[in-house]
């Protein structure tokens, strides 16, 4: 047996072994954690309600598993932020706090600054946009790291459940992760081939990590994070549970494009900074096609991947946790 297929066996889960949701929760109080959910918006009034109610309902209120629920804005045009606060969630934009700085646009913002928002000692993030939320996208990703020490961050995968029916299916990511990210991966790192689904929105992570790695505010965020702490902390800091299925709209292929321009951006940097590929400049500018009429017409594109420091290096955050 290979040491990835190893790996995979010891550290993947399906969310069905952590049912027992009581025991879930004495484990949590007897190693003295606090848990924080944090939900990074951009207009998702539609689907953000149901989320709060679900989570506040059965795993703060029937199952006290998590000890706070905060969305996180980038600045809803719509009524995000209304519906949240109506349904329990402490709500802030990310531009208010570290206000000294200068306000940036971007989920890895959010995320980010959620680091210095909340308390808990292991943060798990979940994206706003999901339409069959389930309690399991929560405590499936916090099990691992109640009950496993040495486990810093654990991701998530879904859609296609791997052989727990009896059968032998085909698993994977989205479009981006097959085409752009694993066969990066596979070239680079390939130890991190052993994640599922890599750019999945929703991980847990304890506090002490997440304050140690750098992040892009925009799309390269979720690949950042794999290969800052796997040069961290190795493989074995790693889990990741399948959580069966997750819907939600589909982006246009224009979209994904430029999603992958910036997570190539990251890597890029990431790979150059640890030695793996030879230093070498690179645009910042993508071109795409439209087709107006009988014309076709280029669309240049700028996306530039800046990063915000590690938290530990904001004067605030040690001030704030006594760093």
């Amino acid at each position: 047996m290979s040491n990835l297929q190893s790996w995979i066996n010891k550290n993947t889960y399906h969310h069905s072994e952590f049912w027992d949701l009581m025991k879930l929760v004495e484990a949590k109080k007897k190693k003295n954690l606090t848990i924080s959910l944090c939900l990074p918006t951009l207009n998702e009034e539609k689907t953000i309600g149901k989320e709060i109610i679900i989570f506040r309902s059965e795993l703060m209120e029937r199952y006290p598993l998590i000890d706070e629920i905060a969305v996180i804005d980038s600045g809803s045009e719509d009524n995000t932020l209304e519906v949240a606060k109506n349904y329990g969630a402490d709500t802030y934009l990310a531009s208010d706090i570290l206000p000294n700085l200068e306000p940036k646009r971007g989920k890895g913002e959010n995320l980010w600054k959620a680091i210095y928002q909340l308390k808990g000692d292991i943060i798990v993030y979940v994206d706003a946009d999901i339409s069959n939320i389930h309690p399991r996208f929560v405590y499936g990703l916090v099990a691992p790291l109640i009950h496993r020490e040495e486990v810093k961050y654990v991701k998530a995968f879904y859609d296609r459940p791997l052989a727990f029916s009896g059968n032998v299916r085909a698993s994977g990511g989205g479009r981006v992760t097959e085409i752009l990210v694993r066969p990066l991966f596979s070239l680079f790192f390939p130890d991190l081939t052993a994640m599922i689904q890599p750019l999945s929105g929703e991980y847990a992570v304890r506090r002490e990590v997440l304050e140690q790695i750098a992040f892009p505010i925009g799309y390269g965020v979720e690949t950042s994070h794999l290969i800052d702490v796997y040069h961290k902390y190795g493989l074995e800091a790693f889990a990741q549970t399948d959580l069966d299925k997750r819907v939600h709209e589909n982006k246009p292929t224009q979209a994904l494009g430029k999603m992958a321009f910036g997570i190539l951006q990251t890597f890029i940097k990431r790979a150059r900074a640890l030695g793996v590929i030879e230093k070498a400049e690179h645009e910042t500018i993508l071109r795409q096609f439209q087709a107006r009429q009988d014309q076709y017409e280029q669309n240049l594109i700028e996306i530039v991947e800046e990063e915000r420091p590690p938290m530990i290096e904001i004067e605030e955050y040690r001030k704030k946790f006594k760093k």
